[in-house]
Formats: structure tokens, C-alpha cells, sequence
């Protein structure tokens, strides 16, 4: 059993370039554009089972009941929490392939059984839902799904979950939904799948979208009583989480669209740069997308290790390896970077690209 994430070190230790395409999450926004009241940084907090302003503002933007709504440090600790409370040691879970590395490691932690439904390349990475339902056994206790898809960006429309949350519930299994790239969408975004039934649990958080990372605050959306759960569980995780990142994250969604507004402005001339690199391109296939931060070509004619090195040793630039990811033919481009040092990058991954054919 691996305990630890390759895929999280090499992003903490070997990620980082002059031109860094390896990003999905978007750069930092500047909280001192906020005005935040130094009284909204106060260290003192009564414990207790979730900050209420918090709390509400979350429920208030999904439109749920608030106790339906569980903080938790970030996506991935929101991911690990819903993973904890759900399964007993020897459940069975079923996860997409190709998949985010910590959404495996999780519940292989936790001593769960691993079963796989291939998302294929040759079929833009949807979901076949006959693939899923050959691998569902009586003994499924949770089905999980990124959305949009981490590493491909492609979004899974809410009728195709509806299906799947249908499976589930045949079973008395949940689904599982990290949204946390669905809120790069904004006002294009689809309802949150918590809405389609008492089945679905879904994760989030402030950090892709929004550039609000050092905040750490993520969520999990369930049914009341795994809800309570939950919050009980993170007794021996959690206990209690920073005060001052509690009360930033509700002066930042009180401001989320102007925190939408900045993001817009580097995804979107990004996002038609990215678009124009591709169409450029007869030797990098990929599935192109309307939304996100993130694409997943495939490389024809090299090893991706051997090319990342060179990208990033000869052209100062980064892209994540495919092995991260399952697929060791393909890398992906983030585009969340100044729109100046996106441009750059896809230039020399271009030039690159080019040496590569000659």
C-alpha cells in the first residue's frame, strides 16, 4: 500500500518553471482587494461543529439546508473526510480511470477494495454507463467521479449522474462528486449533483477556480444524518480549523464576483490561446473543452517522461506527466497562469513539440 501521493510531491517539489503550464489552480487572488476589516482576522473562536456565517453562506450558495454543509481544509482533506465516514475496511469503491492520484490513495488507505471504470480517451473521456455497471458488485459501498474530470476537464452532465446516482441507490451506495473544477464553469455551471438525490455527496472548494488556496476552505455537501457523521468523524482528524481562514472565506464569498470577475480574466484570453495551440497541432491530440483549467493531450512520438525533462530543462517549462494520472502518453496543460506567461509557455511547448519532429 503506497501512503503517501506521488503525484502531490511532485507538484510540491519538481512543479514549478518560469513558464509553468503544470498549474490548474487559478494564481492567488490579491485578498488586500477585498478591504477586509482587520476585525475580520480575529484569532478567537468559540469551538464548535462548523463557523456559522460559514456554514450559512456555503448553504445560501448551493441552496441546501445548512446542515447539510460540513467545512473541511480544502478539497482534498473535504474528499478524504466523505471517504472516512462512508466506508468500513474492506468496502468496495469504484473510481474513474484515468483519476486525480489522492482519489485512490484514500480509500486505499483506508483499507477499501478498488475496483475501476475506464473513461477513454477515444470516447473524450465521458462516462460509458454501461462500463460502470459491469464493475458494480453487491458489495459497492461508493462510486466516485471528478467533475468536471480531473485530468480531462470534461463535464458530466447532470442527467448522466441522475443515471448513476440510480445504480447507486440500487445498491445502498453513494456517489461521490468532487465539483471542485465544476466551479470554473461560474454562471455556465450546472446544479451541484447534491440536488439529485439523498445518495450524492459532493466536494469542493475555494481553491481551482477562485485562487483563494491559502484560505483552505473546502466543503462536502450530504444528507443530514452523514452529514452529523462527518462532522463527528473529524473530531480525530480536524477538531477545529483556523479562525482567521473561516471568517477570510466568508468576507471572500460575500465577494465572489469580483473574485469571478479576475478569474475570467486570465482564464478566458488563456482559454482561446490554449484553443488556437491545439488547433495548431496535428501531432498532440486532445480533447478540447469549453470549461475548466485543464486538458489531457496525448503524445505521439515520444516518451512524456524523457519530454517533460527536456520542456523543462531546454524551455523553462512545466507541464504534469501523464503517469500522475494513469496514462503515461499523455501530460496536461494548465492554463491558470498571467495570460502573458501562458501564451510564452505554449510557444515553446510548441518549439519543443517541433524539435521533437524534425
Amino acid at each position: 500500500m503506497t501512503k503517501n501521493s506521488p503525484y502531490i510531491e511532485w507538484a510540491k517539489t519538481k512543479s514549478a518553471a518560469k513558464y509553468n503550464l503544470a498549474l490548474s489552480g487559478v494564481l492567488t487572488y490579491p485578498l488586500n482587494e477585498l478591504d477586509i476589516p482587520i476585525e475580520e482576522v480575529a484569532t478567537a473562536a468559540t469551538s464548535s461543529y462548523g463557523y456559522e456565517p460559514l456554514i450559512d453562506a456555503l448553504a445560501a450558495k448551493f441552496q441546501v439546508a445548512p446542515e447539510c454543509v460540513v467545512h473541511a481544509n480544502g478539497t482534498s482533506f473535504a474528499n478524504h473526510l466523505a471517504m472516512a465516514t462512508i466506508l468500513e475496511r474492506g468496502d468496495e469503491v469504484l473510481i474513474e480511470y484515468p483519476a486525480y492520484d489522492p482519489l485512490l490513495r484514500v480509500p486505499e488507505y483506508l483499507g477499501a477494495k478498488i475496483n475501476r471504470f475506464t473513461r477513454r480517451f477515444e470516447d473524450d473521456f465521458r462516462i460509458d454507463l454501461d462500463e460502470i455497471k459491469c464493475h458494480l458488485t453487491p458489495q459497492t459501498k461508493l462510486i466516485v467521479i471528478t467533475n468536471l474530470h480531473n485530468p480531462s476537464g470534461v463535464l458530466t452532465d447532470n442527467h448522466t449522474l441522475q443515471q448513476i446516482g440510480e445504480l447507486a441507490e440500487s445498491l445502498g451506495a453513494r456517489v461521490l462528486v468532487d465539483e471542485v473544477y465544476l466551479e470554473a464553469m461560474f454562471e455556465r455551471a450546472q446544479p451541484t449533483a447534491f440536488h439529485l438525490g439523498n445518495q450524492f455527496v459532493v466536494t469542493s472548494s475555494l481553491t481551482k477556480a477562485y485562487g483563494l488556496s491559502g484560505l483552505r476552505c473546502g466543503w462536502i455537501l450530504a444528507e443530514r444524518e452523514l452529514a452529523h457523521r462527518m462532522w463527528r468523524l473529524n473530531d480525530i482528524f480536524g477538531v477545529v480549523p483556523p479562525h482567521p481562514a473561516e471568517r477570510l472565506s466568508v468576507v471572500a464569498l460575500a465577494n465572489l464576483d469580483k473574485v469571478i470577475a479576475r478569474a475570467k480574466t486570465l482564464l478566458e484570453p488563456n482559454r482561446a490561446a490554449l484553443k488556437q495551440f491545439l488547433n495548431s497541432r496535428q501531432d498532440l491530440p486532445c480533447v478540447q473543452t469549453e470549461f475548466g483549467t485543464t486538458v489531457f493531450p496525448r503524445l505521439l512520438n515520444d516518451n512524456v517522461e524523457s519530454f517533460c525533462a527536456h520542456l523543462r530543462e531546454k524551455y523553462e517549462t512545466a507541464v504534469v506527466p501523464g503517469k500522475f494520472f494513469e496514462m503515461p502518453e499523455h501530460f496536461r496543460i494548465g492554463i491558470c497562469a498571467e495570460p502573458e506567461i501562458v501564451a510564452e509557455g505554449l510557444k515553446r511547448l510548441g518549439a519543443a513539440l517541433d524539435e521533437l519532429n524534425r
